[in-house]
C-alpha cells in the first residue's frame, strides 16, 4: 500500500510514538506531521496515524492504543506497528527493552517500576542525553521531512531495528544448524558450552545471535560458556554465558596461546583454532 504521510500527536513525545514513527519513516520515507488527526486522516489508508486518534485499525493504518481497556495487554503504538509488520513476537523475544517500554507507556512509571522490580527513581537514573535530546527535538517539530537531521536519525533507528529483528531470525535458524554442544570436564567439575565453528558465512559479528540462541535452548541445558570466532582475529573468543561464575578465564591468562583475558574473567581471546585445545582452555577455566 502506498503511504503518503505519517501523523502523530503534538506536544511531548515518548519512546513508543518515536520508535513507531522511526519504523514507518524507514519503510515509507514520507513526511511526519505532529498534530491532531482529522477524521479524513483516520479514514485514509494512505495516512498512518500513530499514538493518537482513538483508533486501532491496521487496514486503515491507524495505530492508537489509548482506547484499549485498562486491564488489557500492555500494547502501545510501537507494539501495534510491530504487529502489523509481523515482527512483534520476535521483538518481544529479542528486545528486552520492549516490554518495559510498553509498561511505562500504558501503566505509568510507578506500576512499570513495580513490574520490573526496580525503584521509580531508576527511570531517571537510566536516562541519557541521547534519550532526552532525541525525544525533545522530535517533540519540538511540527513537520519532519527527509531534509531534517532528526528525521535522518529516525531513519537510521528504524532501519537498524528492522535489520536486527529480521537478521536475528535468520541468524537463529543458521545457529540451530551449525552450533555444537560441548561437555567439558576437569577436576573442578563438568560444564556445558556452545561452540560455533568459523565458516565462510560473512557477518560483521560472528557471535551475533549466539546469546539469544543459547537462551532458546537453556531450559534443557545449563550452558555456562560460549566459544565463537573472534571478529578481530583468526582464533576464538571464550565467553561466560550470563556471567556464570562456573568459569573464570583469568585461570588461563598465563597460557602462551591466550592473547587477551579481561581482568574480571568473563572473556578470553586466543589465536587457537584446534577444537581439542579450545576444550582444554575451557576445562582449565572451570571453577
Amino acid at each position: 500500500m502506498s503511504i503518503k504521510l505519517i501523523v502523530t500527536h503534538p506536544g511531548s513525545s515518548h519512546k513508543d510514538d518515536l520508535l513507531a514513527c522511526c519504523l514507518l519513516a524507514h519503510l515509507h520515507g514520507v513526511p511526519i506531521e505532529r498534530r491532531e488527526p482529522a477524521d479524513q486522516d483516520l479514514a485514509d489508508p494512505e495516512i498512518c496515524v500513530v499514538d493518537v486518534g482513538s483508533s486501532h485499525d491496521a487496514a486503515l493504518n491507524n495505530f492508537d492504543h489509548h482506547q484499549f481497556p485498562k486491564d488489557g495487554p500492555p500494547l502501545c503504538a510501537l507494539s501495534l506497528v510491530l504487529q502489523n509488520l509481523g515482527l512483534y513476537e520476535d521483538a518481544l523475544a529479542f528486545c528486552e527493552w520492549l516490554r518495559p517500554a510498553e509498561w511505562l507507556d500504558t501503566l505509568g512509571p510507578v506500576a512499570a517500576a513495580s513490574k520490573m522490580g526496580i525503584g521509580r527513581e531508576a527511570f531517571g537514573q537510566l536516562m541519557s542525553p541521547v534519550d532526552i535530546t532525541l525525544l525533545r527535538r522530535f517533540a519540538d517539530q511540527t513537520r519532519l521531512t527527509a531534509e531534517s537531521p532528526v528525521y535522518q536519525v529516525m531513519l537510521m533507528i528504524g532501519e537498524d531495528l528492522i535489520y536486527y529483528l529480521k537478521g536475528l531470525r535468520a541468524r537463529l535458524d543458521y545457529l540451530r544448524e551449525h552450533c555444537e554442544f560441548w561437555t567439558v570436564s576437569s577436576e573442578q567439575g563438568t560444564v556445558e558450552a556452545v561452540f560455533l565453528e568459523r565458516s565462510e558465512v560473512s557477518v560483521d559479528d560472528p557471535s551475533f545471535g549466539l546469546d539469544q540462541f543459547v537462551a532458546s535452548v537453556s531450559q534443557d541445558r545449563e550452558i555456562v560458556a560460549t566459544v565463537s570466532p573472534d571478529r578481530r582475529g583468526v582464533g576464538y573468543g571464550l565467553t561466560r554465558y550470563e556471567d556464570n561464575l562456573r568459569v573464570d578465564f583469568t585461570r588461563v591468562k598465563d597460557c602462551e596461546d591466550v592473547r587477551f583475558v579481561h581482568r574480571s574473567g568473563f572473556v578470553a581471546k586466543t589465536d587457537v583454532t584446534d577444537q581439542r585445545r579450545l576444550k582444554e582452555l575451557l576445562a582449565q577455566a572451570i571453577v
